[in-house]
């Protein structure tokens, strides 16, 4: 369970992940250790999963994303274990969800350009058996993006 310190420690640091232990201590209240232990239990319990640099696509080369709605048409259960481990490989992919609905697979793919991307398509993604559909959209601006979840302290 959460307390309210963790939810501040949370919010701040998903604002911040390069925020000192210092820093982070004075802005929630608590020492410097007790912040720190606190931080800690967050990443063994899984709370936090991680600690990552977010890139910019556009700074690196990488000028079109697409996403990419996938259905399958599937004649055993392990072709969709197969279709899944095809997409998680694929270095394109940088999101890939199943989902219900009107598809079964949402991707989201980063490439450089729109021949990358087409080259990704026929050499890869057209080549995992029972594949029914393939549906892509391309993103032309980006309204918002964010890894960050709301986490209000004062709630239970």
């Amino acid at each position: 369970m959460l307390d309210k310190i963790d939810k501040h420690i949370l919010r701040l640091i998903q604002d911040n992940g390069k925020i000192t232990n210092s820093k982070l201590s004075n802005l929630v209240g608590i020492s410097a250790p007790a912040t720190l232990e606190r931080v800690k239990r967050l990443e063994r319990s899984g709370v936090i999963s991680q600690f990552t640099a977010l890139l910019n696509p556009e700074k690196i080369g990488y000028l079109t994303t697409a996403v990419v709605n996938i259905n399958l048409s599937l004649s055993n259960p392990s072709s969709l274990e197969d279709a899944k481990e095809k997409f998680a490989g694929f270095e394109e992919v940088v999101e890939c969800y199943q989902v219900a609905g009107a598809t079964d697979f949402h991707l989201k793919v980063v490439t450089k350009d729109l021949k990358s991307y087409g080259d990704f398509m026929n050499d890869k993604l057209a080549m995992i058996k029972g594949i029914q559909s393939i549906k892509s959209s391309f993103i032309i601006d980006k309204v918002k993006e964010s890894r960050s979840f709301f986490v209000d302290p004062e709630e239970d």
